[in-house]
């Protein structure tokens, strides 16, 4: 009896059956596989086969050893009502188009204030929350500082076990519960020697914050063998605490070989009025300007450096203008801005910052002169010669006194106390409006102060009034929304209704305002519940602590 022959044919290899599928079977047939028609089913069920036996065939991983534990967070815990509050807030998610908002907060823009609040009151998140908080923070680098800081070092520990958020651990390393203590020398010097630039970034930003001489001392020790561009990130951590102690550091740092290094030693050189940086410019820039009294009244006359030399580039001066700004009023600006401001009135015979600033300047050199002293006066945080180039709130325009724009008076004002700042922002609304109010409303303390939330509502109310195009004033609305303080929420009950359109207002705008109006005073009305909640003592009876988006039940929402 006759018996046919075993085939001999090997099986086919998983790369066979991969190129046989990327060829196709016309052109290429794994081993054992009949040409033909049968062939595209034969490769499929090889495939499946193999599939089978190589996961049969796979030996277990060696297992990984267990994570240490995370570890304690001391802080107290948030309230329970906090806690709900805070799972919807990471739960809300940017609305997918743009078109009307409708009467509902928006808790996105929210969350950065409740977070700055638990932070106040110094809790610990649930730990469940943690994952949704790291999430937030990945997907929005504004707030990641008080992410973090509120996550706690149960975070940075969960940010090991997840790629995704590493962003963590780098934006802060280790924690500060893990940063040594100004006591601890030991631990200081082996973690500036050994650690990474992030952890040693981090120890000096938190040494400069408590011990600022400690941290410059440091800094010193290993300053000739630091990279350039470390040493420009470590320079910039000395503005904390900045002092007298410094200057002869930073003086050394004006001959460093990268010229950003020589440029930032110079600038907080700058900004110590009696260092002898300030001294030296303070020379050069009272060459430049003088009071000309042959001229009906007294006039300020301006003569430019005609060259940028040796000493002055040392000091900080850069040579190369930008493109379309001559060179002279270039260094100019820069001496100006490097003086001391203290040096002026005894250089002008003796006048006030308001006095010196209400000359007229001759030869068109006003604005280069008003806007140099205006940069001074923000490094130097001078409040005097801030007042006197903001002017009264009421002066015509962008310009004061100083004929400053409206982004530099923005800067001069963040030089002042808050309590003026929030008075002057209220006078120039009330003299001017809102249409250019927006840059100075963004330095005003949170919440705004009474008579300044006053003078937003009045403009608000006023601009509705005049049929204004209310889309105009949405980036103010949304300030107000988060900046307003929440006892206001009750002076907007009489603007929600739809006003009489004029003549000549935009189609349907008298909608749009009351819907604006609404969404403002239930926004507050949620910001006051959220108050309540994180000093535990929500109010279960409002409609804010039930609803996931803060509506009422008898509210559409829109």
């Amino acid at each position: 009896m006759n018996t046919a022959p075993a085939s001999t044919a090997p099986a086919p290899t998983w790369d066979d059956l991969v190129t046989a599928a990327l060829l196709g079977t016309d052109r290429r047939t794994p081993p054992g596989t009949a040409p033909g028609r049968s062939a595209p089913a034969a490769l499929l069920d090889a495939a499946a086969a193999e599939t089978v036996r190589r996961r049969a065939g796979l030996r277990p991983g060696r297992a990984a050893p267990r994570p240490e534990p995370a570890p304690a967070d001391p802080r107290p815990a948030l309230p329970a009502p906090a806690a709900r509050r805070l799972a919807l807030l990471l739960a809300d998610r940017p609305g997918g188009g743009a078109g009307r908002r409708g009467t509902a907060p928006d808790l996105m823009e929210l969350l950065p204030q409740w977070l700055a609040a638990a932070n106040a009151h110094g809790y610990a998140p649930p730990a469940e929350a943690l994952p949704a908080l790291l999430d937030a923070a990945r997907g929005r680098t504004d707030l990641r500082p008080a992410a973090l800081r509120f996550a706690g070092p149960r975070a940075l520990w969960l940010a090991g076990l997840n790629p995704d958020w590493r962003f963590a651990r780098r934006a802060a390393p280790g924690g500060d519960a893990s940063l040594p203590r100004p006591e601890e020398t030991g631990r200081i010097e082996k973690l500036w020697q050994e650690g990474l630039f992030a952890e040693r970034v981090a120890l000096l930003a938190s040494l400069r914050s408590r011990v600022p001489d400690t941290a410059r001392e440091l800094l010193e020790s290993t300053w000739p063998t630091e990279r350039a561009e470390d040493r420009l990130m470590f320079l910039d951590s000395l503005r904390t605490g900045l002092g007298a102690r410094d200057e002869p550091f930073l003086e050394e740092a004006l001959a460093d070989r990268s010229r950003n290094v020589r440029a930032t030693a110079a600038e907080l050189l700058s900004a110590l009025p009696g260092s002898a940086l300030a001294a030296r410019m303070a020379v050069r820039a009272g060459a430049c300007v003088a009071v000309d009294h042959t001229r009906d009244r007294p006039t300020l006359v301006v003569e430019a450096p005609h060259e940028c030399d040796a000493a002055m580039e040392r000091d900080g001066v850069s040579s190369k203008a930008p493109s379309g700004r001559g060179e002279r009023s270039w260094w100019f600006g820069q001496l100006v801005e490097a003086a001391p401001l203290a040096a002026w009135p005894a250089r002008l015979g003796g006048r006030t910052p308001e006095q010196i600033v209400a000359l007229p300047v001759a030869d068109d050199w006003l604005s280069e002169l008003h806007g140099a002293w205006c940069r001074a006066a923000v490094r130097q945080r001078d409040a005097v010669w801030s007042r006197a180039l903001l002017g009264p709130p009421s002066a015509p325009g962008a310009g004061g006194p100083g004929a400053v724009s409206l982004a530099e008076r923005a800067k001069l004002l963040s030089t002042l106390p808050v309590g003026e700042r929030a008075e002057w922002v209220a006078g120039f609304i009330a003299a001017h409006g809102l249409s250019e109010a927006f840059q100075l409303l963004g330095v005003c303390a949170v919440p705004w102060a009474a008579p300044l939330g006053r003078a937003v509502v009045d403009a608000l109310n006023i601009a509705r009034d005049a049929g204004s195009y209310p889309w105009s004033f949405s980036g103010v609305m949304g300030l107000a929304e988060r900046c307003l303080d929440p006892s206001e929420a009750s002076r907007l009950d009489a603007l929600l209704a739809v006003p009489d359109e004029p003549e000549d207002a935009s189609p349907g705008a008298g909608g749009y305002w009351a819907e604006a109006f609404q969404r403002l005073g239930t926004t507050l009305r949620l910001r006051a519940v959220m108050a309540q909640e994180l000093r535990g003592v929500a109010d279960p009876s409002g409609p804010w602590a039930r609803t996931p988006h803060g509506r009422g039940e008898d509210d559409d929402g829109a």
